[in-house]
């Protein structure tokens, strides 16, 4: 009964919302040979080991017209019907990547990766939907949101989008409300770093944070002292250091472990959920530890850079070697990886996103003479879910099923489009990605589908294949080829009041009753 609620649910959505599943843009070209165009919007996927975040089954498939119609054994169909054989294979939900950047204008220049470049490569690696975040246009929401709007006409798959607060005033307050109630934004970032351009202070984070809570809406934050790390860059320019190591010498983890405290400490004295994204360092994910074991709602996000490198390539003599591993907060030295890896087998890290966030080799040497103009950022949506499960799940940390938790599921239940998103159930959308645990991969800038020259993961190896990807109900990736078509991605709203705010009003009626105050006093004549 359930299953068929749902399912009449998202019927409704299906027809509701844009043109959501056609792949076919006539006159316009993509990768593929048939451009996607011509494909069954019928799949059976047949004899795959189904996995859910808590529950897997061997199972068919059944998908029509870019939804999830049956998830059982046996399922029988016509001959106008795809049939896909994943039988010794994983069927899972499709990667969400909760923190991208693409076409983003950043440090003098653009990343590389716009929505098309930046939504194949996602697809070649097995994501089906990601979160960028919009940049305010001098302070304005709707003008940064519009601006986004056109950005994203090239999409080849589905997104949405998170907002960054820069500045304060009346008008940004109503324009957080108008965002949330009528463009499917529910959450907002906050930077504590990059003084002088995207940097807040903490009456604004504050008053930021009181704006989130009234909207349901989720805070985020980049937390990195910035004003430290002002002095700390000043610092390595006194001591004649100017190349990429400068950059990570100039932003310690103590940096990282500060701005995370202070801004759990503001977030529980407003009482609001607060998200820290790319978590990096062990400072960091100490101090989400320690408010999590309190009771407060703190989600902690680790990246793939993060979780899997370290900052000795920074020290290459060979400037473009080390400067593509550039990013903030910093890849840091040995061992605060393997410290993120066990806090999120541990649960005290909830998802792991990519900050994709690319420039190529010439955009990178803007800074060859001063670390501080290196444009910030690493490639990571293409090279995901590859990685965390070589990682995680094939040196035993983690489960299949909290493979599926930490890269779709728990995305989607922070953001509210669960189930719609990140589960293979009756009525959910048709993003499913097949998985060969026997199969191998190699990462290459060579080959990889980003428009960058440089990989920060180029040459790495491992096992667990994602052999295909399936987007809105059509085959988008199949085997090494990838058939998508610009425009044909969706923008997908995410609804306030995600199950992070759940008790949230009772905690607030509970602490003003402890106060005992304000005290009735007698007034004394004097």
């Amino acid at each position: 009964m359930y299953y068929h609620f749902i399912s009449l649910i998202y019927l409704f959505w299906s027809t509701t919302c844009s043109q959501a599943h056609s792949f076919c843009d006539a006159g316009v070209t993509g990768y593929g040979p048939e451009s996607g165009c011509g494909a069954s919007n019928k799949i059976l996927i047949k004899g795959g080991t189904v996995v859910n975040a808590y529950h897997q089954q061997i199972a068919d498939v059944y998908v029509e017209d870019g939804l999830i119609l049956a998830v059982q054994p046996n399922i029988k169909v016509g001959d106008d019907v795809t049939v896909l054989d994943a039988t010794g294979k994983f069927v899972m939900p499709g990667g969400i990547d909760p923190h991208t950047h693409l076409a983003m204008e950043f440090m003098g220049t653009e990343t590389i990766d716009d929505y098309f470049s930046g939504q194949a490569a996602a697809l070649a690696g097995g994501t089906t939907m990601h979160i960028d975040f919009v940049i305010p246009v001098n302070g304005s929401l709707p003008a940064g949101f519009e601006a986004y709007v056109e950005k994203a006409k090239s999409s080849c798959m589905d997104y949405g989008f998170h907002m960054a607060i820069t500045k304060w005033n009346d008008d940004v307050s109503k324009d957080m409300e108008i965002m949330v109630k009528e463009k499917g934004i529910n959450s907002f970032k906050f930077f504590m770093a990059y003084k002088g351009s995207l940097m807040i202070n903490d009456e604004l984070l504050l008053e930021g944070f009181k704006k989130c809570k009234s909207l349901g809406a989720l805070a985020m934050v980049h937390a990195e002292n910035g004003d430290a790390v002002f002095e700390g860059q000043k610092r390595m320019i006194e001591l004649g250091i100017t190349g990429p190591e400068g950059h990570a010498l100039s932003r310690p983890p103590v940096l990282e472990g500060e701005a995370t405290a202070r801004a759990i400490r503001l977030a529980h004295f407003v009482n609001t959920p607060l998200y820290v994204v790319h978590v990096m360092s062990r400072d960091a994910m100490e101090e989400i530890a320690r408010a999590r074991k309190s009771g407060q709602r703190v989600i902690g996000e680790p990246v793939v850079s993060g979780l899997i490198l370290d900052d000795s390539s920074l020290w290459d003599p060979d400037f473009i070697s080390a400067a593509k591993f550039v990013m903030s907060p910093p890849i840091r030295e040995s061992g605060h990886g393997k410290a993120l890896q066990q806090a999120l087998s541990t649960g005290v890290l909830q998802l792991v996103g990519t900050d994709h966030c690319t420039f190529n080799s010439t955009q990178k040497a803007i800074g060859v003479d001063d670390f501080r103009k290196i444009p910030n950022g690493v490639n990571g949506i293409e090279e995901r879910m590859h990685l965390v499960w070589d990682t995680m799940v094939e040196s035993g940390q983690i489960s299949i099923t909290d493979y599926v938790r930490i890269t779709s599921t728990e995305c989607a239940r922070i953001f509210n489009i669960y189930p719609r998103k990140g589960a293979i159930l009756a009525g959910s959308d048709a993003d499913i990605i097949i998985l060969n645990p026997s199969s191998s991969f190699e990462i290459s800038a060579r080959s990889h589908h980003s428009r960058s020259d440089t990989n920060v993961y180029d040459g790495r190896k491992g096992k667990g294949k994602i052999e295909v990807t399936i987007a809105g109900g059509r085959i988008v990736w199949d085997n090494g080829f990838l058939n998508v078509v610009p425009g044909s991605g969706k923008y997908i709203e995410m609804p306030p009041h995600s199950y992070l705010f759940t008790g949230i009003d009772k905690a607030d009626e509970n602490y003003i009753s402890s106060l005992k105050a304000p005290v009735k006093r007698y007034k004394v004549a004097t």
